[in-house]
């Protein structure tokens, strides 16, 4: 069998032989093998990726976490070189310089490869709202690959690379984690610095980490988590794991908060779900989710939908013709009915 593509599995590769080259390799064979055009909006050739492997310091984990490590960033975020589009095409601009979380996940030793598809402007939980290829559900093709940060989960979930950016501001780091079978991290708001990324609404957005396991997705955020003077919302964070409680709790929706749609095999497939928590020993506790539902209506038909419009402003105002309909339905509905004061 292949070697799981971890960074512990690269790592101890690496003390035998530190060869980044080989895995570029692999990496590239993975991506060409995974037949899917709708993972990576644009990439990084494989020379130029060598070109940056070629240049790291000599192998020492303790000091770079990442070294060698190939890994991939949400295309509403800045990586030099590449241009930034948020999967709208008249959008796209060349960054002068790397998002702050990238370049200190550089600095840790990764090696960027390219950047990945996602819902337009991170507006949707679907993965479906592009005007790219959609990327395919790693598990079921059949299903949504869940967004917004669509590529990146599929990216990891097809063991094209170790670990991939993606952003979450109501569930768009975690949603498509889910959708793929994969580990998605949320950190703190403000831990990890925003500087670099397109908004989607300013005040909620965090730089997301997509993995194969939790051990790699906090090593991945660790590398990122830093104090940024220059982001308005960033924050000093205790960035330290806490061991498991000895006993699993989980919270439960309590029944007047649960709501399917009429989708009776979500329904049954949810309480299946909870039927096997008995498995763990673990004990559950109910949640009344009344308070998320008004924090989410907030965030989709209230006032936070400003910061998405605000985010975005001089191109919807310019020619809105060119957002994808979903999202300029989204973004510009709202406001425009209650013709709220710019």
């Amino acid at each position: 069998m292949p070697m799981p593509l971890t960074i512990a599995a690269l790592h101890a590769e690496y003390a035998k032989c530190p060869d980044p080259f080989a895995t570029l390799d692999r990496v590239y064979a993975a991506l060409t093998a995974a037949d899917d055009p709708g993972i990576f909006i644009s990439l990084f050739a494989i020379e130029d990726a060598k070109a940056a492997a070629a240049k790291l310091p000599p192998f020492d984990p303790s000091k770079y976490p990442l070294w060698g490590i190939p890994f991939a960033v949400k295309d509403n975020i800045d990586v030099a070189g590449l241009p930034t589009t948020a999967a709208c095409p008249a959008f796209a601009y060349a960054p002068a310089r790397h998002a702050v979380a990238v370049q200190r996940l550089i600095d840790a030793g990764g090696i960027v490869i390219g950047k990945t598809n996602l819902d337009q402007f991170a507006t949707g939980l679907v993965g479906v709202r592009t005007p790219y290829p959609v990327p395919r559900n790693a598990i079921d093709p059949t299903l949504v690959p869940g967004g917004s940060s669509s590529g990146s989960a599929v990216a990891v979930a097809r063991g094209i690379v170790p670990f991939a950016l993606g952003t979450d501001t109501a569930g768009s780091g975690r949603v498509p984690a889910a959708l793929n079978n994969i580990v998605g991290l949320k950190p703190s708001l403000g831990a990890i610095s925003t500087t670099g990324l397109v908004p989607a609404c300013r005040s909620l957005d965090c730089i997301s980490v997509f993995a194969l396991t939790v051990e790699d997705a906090w090593t991945a955020a660790r590398a990122m988590a830093a104090y940024d003077a220059d982001d308005a919302f960033s924050r000093p964070v205790a960035f330290e794991r806490q061991g498991l409680p000895p006993k699993l709790r989980v919270g439960v929706p309590d029944a007047r908060s649960l709501e399917f749609f009429g989708d009776a095999i979500a329904a049954a497939a949810f309480q299946r779900s909870l039927a096997a928590l008995a498995d763990f020993d673990a004990s559950c506790k109910s949640v009344d989710l009344a308070p998320f539902h008004d924090v989410a209506r907030l965030l989709y038909s209230g006032p936070w939908v400003g910061e998405r419009y605000a985010a975005i402003r001089p191109i919807i105002e310019a020619n809105d013709s060119v957002l994808h309909p979903v999202s300029r339905r989204c973004i510009c509905r709202i406001l425009r009915t209650r013709r709220v004061a710019p």
